[in-house]
């Protein structure tokens, strides 16, 4: 899906706060009421509809057909706004650039702030289309079993949920002082982050010292493990390479991202997660750089072992005080197992980050976004 942001600039405050109103009737109508938006605004009924003109010309409402009474829903493109111009006004997002990653569950793109430097931008999608398999996943997951039912607002929700979820974790990795990306920002269902300037380890052909890297990136799975957390989708996708000056040898250095998967120590499952953590590594050396490790561990109750001593950080028990609570995490796995997102999920259902900004984009043919994206779009700050 696309992120068209040249209508963003021309929105006023009335527009805003229309939008903000669809947004805030989701929460328990499916469809809401254009009474209901125009009280929520606090607006009058006929600047509201000049506002549902606008918004919905530009795809971020929708009207729905057949609906019992006049009123419209947000639209994926709707929620984008919303999000960016609250990353614009906390100043972790000005312009908007290239699409260089898509996948099934999220979109990722090139912005930079007001100095021009460039970070990434990780939109998550809970919801979207199936391209492959032609078939739609449901939007009727929420969060209670009476909003289920009413199946209203859930895609945003869930979605809200994979990103705070994975900035709380970024955050905690990131302050414990491992190779991830630095936090920047995070808003409704987008995050901001770093730009690494490196490579996905699965684009990578030879490495100067297999043995070498292997060794550091199983010290890593076994180091998240002494805080408490398995990453769960420990893969070539989700190890990015970047280049290190030291002195005149060039060390390679991994860096994790993707943590929407990642579970605490004492998940029911967490062994199984770690030793599928393990093997991938252990495949995909084996596969590409034709190297086999002797040593058949590192076993998940030798590393459990580890949790905690000598005072060391349990990280699954800060993000759980920070907010991201253990019944989020529930809702959020319970959605994920439903609609097959899952750590072992076949790849060539998913375009993964390419840092070069070169890649082959599929995009949603859902009702939101048909327009191109010009590089590096202002966003404009008109609230």
């Amino acid at each position: 899906m696309k992120l068209d942001t040249k209508s963003l600039r021309y929105l006023n405050p009335t527009d805003w706060r229309t939008l903000t109103a669809v947004e805030t009737g989701s929460r328990n109508h499916e469809v809401v009421p254009t009474s209901l938006i125009a009280n929520l605004s606090k607006s009058s009924l006929g600047d509201v509809q000049r506002s549902i003109s606008l918004l919905a010309k530009a795809n971020l409402i929708a009207k729905v057909k057949n609906a019992k009474y006049d009123g419209y829903r947000l639209t994926y493109g709707g929620l984008d706004y919303l999000a960016l111009h609250s990353l614009q006004k906390n100043s972790a997002v000005y312009g908007v650039g290239n699409q260089i990653g898509v996948g099934k569950e999220s979109d990722i793109f090139v912005v930079s702030d007001e100095k021009g430097e460039q970070r990434v931008l990780k939109i998550h999608r809970l919801g979207r289309v199936s391209f492959k398999k032609g078939v739609r996943n449901k939007r009727d997951y929420a969060r209670t079993k009476a909003q289920k039912e009413r199946g209203a607002g859930s895609w945003m929700y869930m979605s809200r949920l994979a990103a705070v979820k994975e900035f709380a974790f970024l955050q905690a990795l990131h302050d414990a002082g491992l190779s991830v990306p630095i936090p920047l920002g995070q808003n409704r269902h987008q995050l901001v982050m770093s730009l690494i300037d490196g490579f996905p380890l699965r684009q990578i052909e030879k490495v100067p010292d297999p043995a070498g890297l292997y060794a550091e990136l199983i010290e890593m799975l076994v180091r998240l493990c002494s805080l408490g957390l398995i990453h769960g989708d420990f893969n070539e996708f989700n190890i990015l390479i970047r280049e290190e000056e030291q002195g005149e040898d060039i060390k390679l250095v991994p860096v994790l991202i993707d943590f929407p998967q990642m579970v605490s120590v004492d998940h029911p499952n967490a062994e199984f997660y770690f030793d599928r953590d393990v093997e991938c590594v252990k495949r995909f050396f084996a596969r590409r750089f034709g190297f086999i490790s002797t040593d058949n561990g590192p076993l998940f109750k030798d590393a459990k072992q580890l949790v905690g001593k000598d005072g060391v950080r349990r990280l699954d028990v800060e993000v759980e005080a920070s907010g991201f609570s253990r019944k989020m995490a529930r809702e959020l796995e319970a959605y994920m197992k439903e609609h097959g997102v899952d750590g072992d999920a076949k790849r060539d259902e998913t375009n993964d980050i390419d840092p070069s900004g070169s890649e082959d984009e599929e995009h949603d043919d859902d009702e939101d976004d048909d327009s191109d994206n010009p590089a590096c779009n202002g966003v404009a700050d008109t609230g």
